[in-house]
């Protein structure tokens, strides 16, 4: 994870382009000074309507819900290949842009990861509009990266498509070694907290699918490939983002 001061990398959740690169998501944690909130609010939409509204480098913001991150900003770009990233928009304007209304109203330390984008595992299966995204992420052992991929987030996601075939998810891995447990996230987008009350049914739906007792030895497996587990809620402020809510199947596939 990179450490950055005053660095703004501002970003989207959901465009794709046509590439034969692997794409990835730009994840920037934002700290803002407490007594600036409303500056900084202000300062970021006016930012985003004005240089990140469209194409791959629109930016979405999120507030992180809870947690130890809870009332920090996420913001989002991409997905895009890397090679889009030598085209960001760097002209004067939006420097003296960024550093008058979005940067002053920072804290020092801004967080930055880069998530490749696993479509093949993925579900964006049909449209949707980004409200809130419940991110689930795994600190995986070292050495243990195609262990877990196979033993542990392939059955989950066999699952996912018997079980809950309708339910919008995306799963990415980080392209940055790092020490903070943040290898690589699965990220189920819903509409309402309601969804997060629904009954735990994981153990009853695994073994339905991999077969009886399956479930003790995916538990086992888990425990053998990874070190340690976190989730968060991410709401989408639209009001602080340049695109809309609005995603289209086709321009995840």
């Amino acid at each position: 994870m990179k450490r950055l001061l005053y660095t703004l990398v501002l970003v989207p959740l959901m465009m794709v382009s046509q590439t034969n690169e692997s794409l990835v998501i730009e994840n920037v944690m934002l700290t803002v000074k407490p007594e600036k909130i409303a500056e900084f609010e202000a300062g970021i939409a006016a930012h985003n309507k004005k240089f990140h509204a469209t194409g791959p480098f629109g930016a979405r913001v999120y507030n992180i819900d809870n947690g130890k991150n809870a009332g920090k900003y996420m913001l989002i770009m991409g997905p895009l290949p890397w090679s889009a990233l030598d085209g960001r928009p760097e002209s004067k304007e939006h420097a003296e842009d960024n550093n008058k209304n979005v940067n002053q109203y920072l804290e020092s330390e801004v967080e930055v990861n880069y998530m490749k984008m696993h479509p093949d595992l993925s579900n964006f299966s049909k449209d949707f509009e980004i409200n809130k995204v419940s991110v689930f992420m795994i600190d995986i052992k070292r050495f243990k990266d195609m262990d877990f991929m196979e033993k542990v987030v392939k059955k989950v996601v066999k699952m996912y498509k018997e079980k809950m075939p309708d339910q919008i998810y995306g799963l990415y891995t980080n392209e940055m070694p790092n020490m903070d447990g943040m290898d690589f996230a699965w990220v189920d987008f819903f509409d309402s907290y309601s969804w997060m009350a629904k009954d735990d049914t994981f153990m009853q739906d695994f073994e339905d699918v991999h077969g009886a007792g399956s479930f003790q030895q995916f538990m086992k497996d888990v425990e053998a490939t990874t070190d340690g587990d976190k989730g968060e809620i991410w709401s989408l402020r639209k009001d602080l983002s340049g695109p809309d809510a609005k995603v289209i199947a086709l321009e995840r596939q």
